[in-house]
């Protein structure tokens, strides 16, 4: 099984991807790594090179051919990954495959997000002007993760707890994924 986590950026989808592979035994992939190594830049470099249009283009590329592996693995996303192309589509599509929203309210998302520095998206983005910000994006965004197969309410759960709504989650749709 092909376990898909996503989400907007800072709402803890690689970090909750590796606890879950790690629980589960199984590899943990983190897509914007993944394409960094098949490029041999990193994904910085690529938009900053290369641009954002080649950059969509090689995520769906690499999401595609990951999709269509047979081995089991978790699999974090970029935030805007759902969002563009046919993402969602292919992830709806792929055999053996669970996608799952990890959701925060845009005040969460601000409460994680305001210390950070490095994020392109938040490049030129005042820290009186970032919920805000925040808030469009998601509401843009919302049609995108909503499709998601499940949603998980993160507000207030720590890791552990998170990490217990998504075992929850996985054991009822698929209780052979023990």
């Amino acid at each position: 099984m092909k376990i898909i986590l996503i989400g907007y950026m800072g709402s803890g989808k690689t970090t909750l991807a590796k606890a879950l592979a790690t629980t589960k035994k199984i590899p943990f992939i983190d897509l914007d790594d993944y394409i960094a190594t098949q490029e041999k830049i990193s994904v910085q470099n690529i938009f900053a090179t290369k641009g954002e249009i080649y950059f969509r283009k090689k995520e769906a590329f690499y999401l595609q051919q990951l999709l269509n592996r047979e081995d089991n693995f978790i699999l974090s996303l970029g935030g805007g990954t759902p969002c563009f192309g046919n993402n969602m589509l292919l992830i709806q599509q792929a055999f053996n495959t669970l996608s799952i929203y990890l959701k925060y309210s845009p005040h969460s998302l601000y409460q994680r997000l305001e210390k950070e520095k490095g994020r392109p998206l938040l490049k030129g983005v005042k820290r009186e002007d970032l919920e805000e910000f925040i808030s469009k994006h998601l509401f843009e965004r919302a049609p995108f993760y909503h499709q998601a197969t499940y949603t998980v309410i993160m507000d207030g759960l720590t890791l552990e707890e998170s990490l217990q709504q998504l075992l929850k989650i996985m054991n009822s749709s698929h209780p052979h994924f023990l």
